[in-house]
């Protein structure tokens, strides 16, 4: 049980941080467009991201998978852009679609957002109790993620419903925002990525 609250905190710690902004920031452009009324497709969302990382994740960490740092942190910075965009584009009055675009996005930035989970597991793991740990650590992910989803949903209640900002401005403003700030974090992660690659390169040439 010990074990268990220990990698279940340490899955909540990995959301709830600064260092995880750019997480945070990704669950927040995702809910962005969603009231109160609409939990059912939250949590459609919220499913769908959470198979996609649980996938990478556990495939990750019994070493099917492994992908650099670097080109893992560089992609999330795009998965937040690439969110944020959508996101400016959305219409609240427009035709709904049984299975939204975002949906599949969610699945697929997700399996991404997993690769990064696992790389921090596997840093503090060293290759132990892999199945029991692996299960208290994305529950404490998880739950980190539902409250991230329940601030924002929350704050649209109040700016939206009950300050009358019109719905539209709520989420092209915040979604533009947030494209910017993750346009900023891959324009800074991306030197990383380009010395990894060239230090692969070089070593592959010896």
């Amino acid at each position: 049980m010990q074990d268990f609250n220990l990698y279940f905190g340490l899955g909540v710690e990995h959301i709830l941080t600064w260092d995880a902004l750019d997480h945070i920031l990704f669950v927040s452009a995702l809910c962005l467009r969603y009231k109160l009324e609409d939990w059912k497709k939250v949590a459609i969302l919220v499913t769908a991201f959470t198979i996609g990382h649980s996938l990478t994740l556990i495939l990750s960490v019994f070493g099917y998978v492994t992908v650099s740092v670097p080109l893992i942190e560089f992609l999330i910075a795009l998965t937040i852009a690439g969110t944020a965009g959508i996101n400016l584009f959305f219409k609240p009055n427009g035709k709904r679609e049984k299975l939204p675009v975002i949906y599949f996005f969610a699945l697929f930035f997700g399996m991404i957002h997993g690769l990064a989970y696992a790389n921090l597991l596997l840093d503090l793991e060293g290759g132990e109790n892999l199945t029991s740990h692996l299960l208290a650590f994305n529950l404490g992910i998880e739950v980190a993620q539902l409250l991230v989803v329940a601030v924002v949903l929350a704050l649209s209640f109040i700016f939206v419903e009950k300050l009358n900002i019109p719905q539209l401005w709520w989420i092209r403003v915040w979604s533009l925002l947030i494209l910017l700030f993750a346009l900023k974090i891959a324009w800074e992660r991306f030197p990383e990525l380009l010395n990894k690659t060239q230090t692969a390169i070089i070593t592959t040439k010896q």
